[in-house]
């Protein structure tokens, strides 16, 4: 791993488990032996390393996720994948992902207002939705695919919040029994 790829993925730890405010640089350098000269010759600021840390984030949920519902076709298996991938993410059954602790997306936003992360994390949720729409629409009319990608986005976002916030570790298991009444009515 190159010294940069270490300060991405020790930044990504460390703001995912305390949130990027409550995290400093000299946090990361510790953490990782790398000098800050080094840090600041691959990123011209916290926020800049935030930025790779988001794309980061990004590239490897996108990677699991998409991963599990490409290997189906059938509409209803698709979306099963996704809901049975996050109960799996949920209760710590995932490796490639760190422990389960809510949306890292959700929590950076959070952090910041009218700000370039804000963009970015809502371009990573709106990249689910899209592929959503791609996979649906083989299946779906376009209006009916674009309503139950949104639809069903939104009972992962509620999913991914009750499983955080009301520790409910079988949220995604009750969103995927309401994501078979939406596709069952969707078409």
């Amino acid at each position: 791993m190159t010294k940069r790829d270490d300060l991405i993925k020790t930044a990504f730890e460390l703001f995912y488990q305390h949130g990027v405010h409550s995290v400093g640089i000299n946090q990361i350098l510790a953490e990782t032996g790398v000098a800050k000269k080094t840090l600041y010759s691959h990123f011209a600021s916290k926020e800049a390393l935030l930025e790779a840390v988001i794309a980061y984030r990004d590239e490897r949920f996108r990677l699991w996720l998409f991963g599990l519902m490409d290997a189906h076709t059938d509409p209803e298996e698709v979306v099963q994948a996704m809901f049975d991938g996050l109960d799996d993410w949920f209760n710590d059954r995932v490796d490639v992902l760190m422990p389960f602790q809510g949306c890292f997306f959700v929590k950076v936003n959070a952090e910041f207002l009218q700000h370039r992360v804000n963009e970015l994390c809502f371009e990573h949720k709106q990249a689910i939705v899209d592929y959503l729409v791609r996979r649906l629409s083989q299946h779906y009319a376009a209006e009916a695919a674009q309503r139950l990608a949104s639809q069903l986005a939104l009972l992962k976002e509620g999913a991914i919040a009750q499983a955080y916030l009301g520790k409910d570790r079988q949220a995604a298991q009750v969103a995927w029994r309401l994501a078979q009444g939406l596709l069952s009515t969707g078409r």
